[in-house]
């Protein structure tokens, strides 16, 4: 297998592992809880969702890092987390600050993966060498 193959194979595993993870986490969720006793709107996701979805795209960037680069991991796990997330946004905000959030998606997904995907690549070459 050529590396460039290797590399798109690994992109769209990556790609579809982290639009899995957004599916599997935050896909079907479809809305607000208002508190009763004091009104208060929560939502659409609960902690749990957002702990669960953040530590399963942990173990995509580590294990994308470590079979991959760590410059394929960042740009392709951000790009089709936040445009999966922005999509549902999208649809169903009539604010409009759903971009505001799509942003702060973007910053967040990048950083992480960066950062985990970069160390799970030191770890690897520190093992190799």
């Amino acid at each position: 297998m050529t590396k460039t193959t290797r590399t798109l194979l690994g992109g769209l595993l990556l790609a579809a592992a982290t639009v899995g993870a957004w599916w599997a986490w935050l896909g079907w969720e479809s809305g607000y809880t208002v508190d009763l006793e004091t009104g208060a709107t929560s939502g659409p996701y609960a902690v749990w969702q957002v702990a669960g979805a953040v530590l399963t795209l942990v173990v995509i960037a580590a294990a994308g890092g470590w079979f991959w680069s760590p410059w394929l991991v960042a740009p392709v796990m951000t790009v089709a987390f936040t445009v999966t997330w922005a999509a549902r946004a999208a649809s169903t905000d009539d604010t409009g600050l759903w971009a505001v959030g799509a942003a702060l998606v973007a910053i967040g997904t990048a950083i992480g993966a960066t950062v985990v995907g970069g160390g799970a690549a030191w770890l690897r070459r520190r093992r190799a060498g």
